[in-house]
């Protein structure tokens, strides 16, 4: 019943033949694919890249338990060694944790990364990307990325927003990081035509803050099945993209959206002092904002993370089931 490689024979033929070579679906998750179960993707950025190991492996392992627990599969997506990993568990995922020569891979990069025999982390949009090939539609991280602050003299938008429109994809997040022009990455999405949707929430999540009275949202949903349906009548009635499933972070969590306001202000200005700028703006400013809040930003980036899971596992459930 299987193809090589692990990938099921119904599994591949959603696929280019050409990405064959370069990619291997654990046989759970191409199982639960050639049976339209439900599938959650996690990204591996912020295993690589994004939190200081140990707690980036312990997180993603409390992710995929509490994917497992709404019923779903977690599917751990990465690159190793030149290949394209979906499903990574095991010693795959401990050694990805701490490997020093891991690349993050943005969408642009996987060719390049697979070319090479690279190993590395994917950000939102190269896990979107590869959700797209194989087909996978939900999809759980932090919070995407977006337009940056002086978008208008360094023109610096993530690609997060360009996959996130051309992918049949949900993708469950906080909102978009806080160190980011919120307003503009909004409006970003609104002009790649994204369905932006708050679960039951009128404002758009802040990351570390809930955000409320502050961005609204236009579109809002507050049970699994009318989300269901949503998505696939967007998908599969009117051939659109991507989702983005506004989910606030939990209360207990939540930092004050005006200490979250203050600490981001200076972080800001240190990076232009220092000279920042491009892919390094980010993680420097997520360093800085836990040195200024003394560790409570990673603290709830945590809860944001299991509760996004959580959400993302619910949603691949109901989806499964609607159709």
């Amino acid at each position: 019943m299987a193809c090589q490689s692990g990938i099921d024979r119904d599994t591949a033929g959603l696929m280019d033949p050409s990405l064959r070579p370069y990619l291997h679906i654990r046989p759970n998750i191409a199982r639960a694919l050639a049976a339209g179960g439900p599938i959650v993707a996690l990204e591996t950025a912020v295993l690589t890249h994004g939190l200081a190991h140990p707690t980036n492996l312990s997180v993603v392992r409390e992710m995929m338990a509490d994917v497992r627990e709404t019923g779903a599969e977690p599917a751990v997506v990465g690159v190793v060694d030149g290949r394209i990993e979906v499903g990574l568990d095991g010693a795959k995922l401990e050694a990805l944790s701490h490997n020093p020569d891991t690349v993050k891979l943005s969408a642009r990069d996987l060719p390049w990364a697979l070319a090479c025999r690279k190993s590395g982390g994917t950000t939102v949009a190269a896990t979107l990307a590869v959700c797209q090939a194989v087909g996978l539609s939900v999809f759980a991280t932090g919070g995407i990325g977006g337009v940056h602050r002086h978008w208008t003299v360094d023109r610096d938008i993530s690609a997060d927003l360009t996959e996130l429109a051309r992918s049949r994809c949900c993708v469950v997040s906080a909102g978009a990081k806080s160190v980011l022009d919120l307003p503009a990455t909004l409006q970003a999405l609104e002009s790649h035509s994204v369905s932006v949707v708050g679960w039951q929430t009128d404002w758009f999540p802040q990351f570390h803050s809930r955000g409320e009275g502050d961005l609204a949202i236009s579109r809002r949903v507050n049970d699994l099945d009318t989300l269901a349906k949503l998505c696939l009548i967007r998908w599969h009635g009117l051939k659109q993209g991507g989702v983005l499933l506004a989910n606030p972070i939990p209360k207990h969590a939540a930092l004050p959206q005006k200490n979250v306001d203050h600490a981001v202000a200076q972080a800001v200005a240190k990076a232009d002092a220092e000279g920042i700028r491009g892919a390094a703006v980010t993680p420097f400013l997520l360093a800085e904002l836990e040195r200024l809040t003394d560790g409570q930003s990673v603290r709830a980036n945590l809860a944001l993370l299991r509760n996004n899971a959580v959400l993302a596992g619910q949603l691949a459930v109901a989806l499964a089931n609607a159709t």
